[in-house]
């Protein structure tokens, strides 16, 4: 199959991956940077993304504004003129403030989901930035390109369908996600791409259509080309390179784990989630896990009635705690056998 480049506007990517954004501190500007600089499109996560700043506990926002200008400069540094965005999830906290401080950081792109990111467009006019919505049905992107259009007169660049496979917070009851196979989910796929490739053609634009969740090899990626999506997100495959910014401990997680270690648990933000089994899940399965002062993470959150405090057990993970953490993985995590180099990943996935 000849692989084409991913072009999104006036951006190309030679080749035609998006390195998914993984918080707490999994894919800052060591990872995004290097995937761009191999012609993919790397993505900051902005999860909770100063936490390494000694003031974190006392001002996690301020902290969290700052290190996104910091994270995107270091990933230029990296990136060789290649492509550096930002993931930013609509649950957050001052959601309004993390898009600002991401356009004036001169993020290449915004990829938003974990809710519907209706007003991204507001908080970013003028900027040039690019504007990617999440979506895991097509209800979802048919109201977030309709109410786009009425009310800011523009469509997305690009639209990012996230599987039932996927990592971390996942856009499915807890049902679908534990057996996702009777979704027959390429059936969406094509519902989602037929509505976006109508829409785009009936306003003279061409909106790329990229899946995300389970893509772990060329084939996989080669499958969904097939379908005519133009590119794919991956995650997962990159946790396990010497360029990821976890720590070596979450990594070699991956690499021990078995298929049978992966499991769907209910976050306390209210949303299912694919993670590893260790005994911090055992732990929380028992009651509530104390905690320490509020991080300002989630919007959602009750800190009074939350099991734990997953700003806690996601920063335990990226700093190697991991008996005491929350390792959110995707669907393929167990396939990881051996670490391995950004450049050789996206060498497989090149034209």
């Amino acid at each position: 199959m000849k692989i084409e480049p991913l072009v999104i506007g006036d951006l190309t990517a030679r080749v035609p991956v998006m390195q998914g954004g993984m918080g707490v501190g999994v894919s800052l500007s060591g990872l995004a940077g290097a995937v761009a600089a191999e012609g993919g499109i790397g993505i900051i996560s902005t999860a909770q993304i100063g936490y390494r700043d000694p003031n974190f506990d006392l001002e996690p926002i301020a902290c969290n504004l700052r290190a996104i200008q910091t994270e995107i400069d270091k990933a230029r540094q990296i990136a060789k003129g290649g492509i550096v965005g930002v993931n930013i999830m609509v649950a957050t906290q001052k959601y309004e403030e993390y898009v600002k401080a991401a356009a004036e950081a001169g993020a290449d792109l915004i990829v938003s989901g974990a809710g519907l990111p209706v007003d991204l467009p507001k908080y970013v006019q003028g900027s040039g930035t690019k504007l990617v919505p999440i979506v895991s049905s097509v209800k979802s992107v048919q109201v977030i390109m309709k109410y786009w259009l009425k009310k800011y007169g523009i469509m997305p660049d690009a639209v990012v369908i996230e599987g039932p496979l996927a990592g971390g917070h996942l856009g499915f009851t807890r049902e679908q996600a534990e057996n996702p196979e009777a979704l027959h989910y390429d059936d969406e796929v094509l519902k989602i791409l037929r509505y976006v490739n109508e829409a785009g053609e009936e306003h003279h634009t061409r909106i790329p259509v990229i899946m995300a969740g389970g893509i772990y090899t060329r084939e996989d990626m080669e499958h969904y080309l097939a379908l005519g999506i133009s590119g794919v997100q991956m995650a997962t495959r990159f946790v396990t390179t010497y360029e990821c910014d976890a720590d070596d401990a979450y990594k070699q997680c991956y690499i021990r784990a078995h298929k049978e270690d992966i499991m769907i648990v209910q976050s306390p933000v209210g949303m299912p989630g694919r993670a590893i089994r260790n005994p911090f899940i055992e732990k929380a399965k028992a009651g509530q896990i104390p905690h320490g002062r509020c991080h300002s993470c989630i919007s959602a959150c009750n800190p009074a009635k939350t099991p734990y405090c997953i700003t806690d057990a996601l920063i335990n993970a990226a700093t190697g705690h991991v008996e005491e953490a929350l390792l959110f993985c995707g669907t393929n995590a167990y396939r990881a056998e051996k670490m391995e180099y950004v450049k050789d990943i996206m060498a497989e996935f090149a034209p």
